[in-house]
Formats: structure tokens, C-alpha cells, sequence
């Protein structure tokens, strides 16, 4: 039980969080409340036709960040015991990145149902890719820190 609590529910937590965020709450509509207001005072010269794009490649950026941390998730629970998490394989990343684009299908299936929202396979595509980025740096800073890491076990 405990091993579910440290690791699956913080998963469990996310998916849940990405869930509301798809609500009639998180729509367009009630983003730019505050998103273009700020753009607004920032750059007050600016046209309503560039506010409105820098406002949907905020959300876009959004959607990619909520889904590189739910990937993180995934894979901190799947590497399972502690430390586990450096060892990469092709089939653990298949399997956080199938399950980063099922969630991301069914966060889109279930805004076919909200009425303020709208539903589109981009938005899928680019949760995915969120998912796929959030992998590629940690194997990024894998690759930095494995380095500094042996250096540091030489030493010892």
C-alpha cells in the first residue's frame, strides 16, 4: 500500500487535475479573462489578432507542460524501486507514451461533452508530444548528470 501511495497516487492525482482543467471552468473563454488583459497592460499597443494567438500558444504551451509532468509520472512509477528511474527502456517508453496519448484521447472525448469546449486531434498530437518532450529531457539530463556521477564514484 505504501508503495501505491508513493508512487501511483501522485499519477492518479495528476490525471485528476487534468481532468478538471478540461471543464467549462478552463475554457477559452475564461483564460483570456485573465491571459489577455495581462497582454494587454504588458504591450498596449498590441492587436487584438496577436493577443489572440499569443493567448492560444500559451494555452498550447500549457498543454504541453501538463503532459511532459504526467509522462514524469508515469515513469517514476513504472522504475519502480527508487533509482530504478535511470534505467531506460524502449518498452517502458512505449508504454508512458501509450498512455500519455490514451489519456490525452479521452481528456478530448470528454470535452466533446463540455459545451464551451471543443474537441481536436491536434490537441491529442501536441498532449503527446508534451508526454514525448517531458521523456526526452529527462534523458537529456541523464545523459548530463551519468558524467558527474561516475566522476563523483571515482573519487570515493
Amino acid at each position: 500500500m505504501r508503495r501505491f501511495l508513493n508512487y501511483w497516487l501522485p499519477v492518479l492525482v495528476w490525471m485528476c487535475l487534468i481532468f478538471t482543467a478540461s471543464a467549462d471552468s478552463h475554457s477559452y473563454q475564461h483564460s483570456s479573462r485573465f491571459f489577455e488583459p495581462l497582454l494587454h497592460w504588458l504591450f498596449p499597443s498590441m492587436s487584438q489578432p496577436m493577443v489572440d494567438n499569443l493567448h492560444e500558444f500559451f494555452r498550447k504551451c500549457c498543454h504541453l507542460a501538463e503532459y511532459s509532468i504526467f509522462s514524469l509520472l508515469l515513469w517514476r512509477a513504472f522504475s519502480q524501486p527508487p533509482g530504478n528511474w535511470r534505467v531506460w527502456s524502449h518498452p517502458k517508453v512505449r508504454r508512458v507514451i501509450l498512455i500519455v496519448m490514451l489519456y490525452a484521447s479521452t481528456d478530448e472525448f470528454h470535452q466533446l461533452f463540455v459545451p464551451t469546449r471543443t474537441s481536436r486531434v491536434t490537441d491529442v498530437l501536441i498532449d503527446t508530444a508534451g508526454g514525448s518532450l517531458g521523456l526526452l529531457a529527462l534523458w537529456l539530463l541523464q545523459r548530463c548528470w551519468k558524467p558527474k556521477l561516475q566522476a563523483q564514484s571515482v573519487k570515493l
